[in-house]
């Protein structure tokens, strides 16, 4: 696995009142006909996404500091390399959150945690290609 994270993802409670506190702040909203969902980017990229869509995805409730509404992220560059990562988290000593499956809007997630229980996605997604460092290029 490549030491970077890709992505922060936080669950929050109001996406629209999330977003429009970010931009009040003057960030800048990338792919802004991505619904549901708001993304920035910050260096590495910012989702705001709502809570309960955040828990849907991992398939668990979400609740005190080793449940907390986040995700961090690695983006990888293939379907295969998603396999792959998960594999070798939990040979690492991960827990296994989700198995790796085909996502509705296009790409293909796995989830695991770490000992702390800390839940990382790893995902391809073919919307939003990697440069040669693997940072997201996001697109406008």
């Amino acid at each position: 696995m490549e030491q970077r994270i890709s992505l922060i993802t936080l669950g929050v409670a109001d996406l629209e009142a999330s977003r429009s506190f970010y931009e009040r702040l003057g960030w800048r909203r990338s792919v802004e006909k991505a619904e549901g969902v708001a993304f920035y980017q910050a260096g590495i990229v910012l989702a705001l996404y709502p809570r309960q869509s955040l828990s849907e995805d991992l398939g668990m409730a979400l609740s005190g500091a080793a449940n907390a509404p986040l995700t961090l992220a690695l983006n990888v560059r293939s379907r295969i390399e998603v396999d792959r990562v998960l594999e070798e988290a939990v040979a690492a000593g991960a827990r296994l959150l989700k198995r790796a499956a085909d996502a509705p809007w296009g790409g293909y997630v796995g989830y695991f945690a770490d000992p702390d229980g800390f839940a990382w996605e790893v995902a391809w997604n073919p919307h939003f290609p990697l440069d040669a460092q693997g940072r997201i290029q996001l697109p406008e």
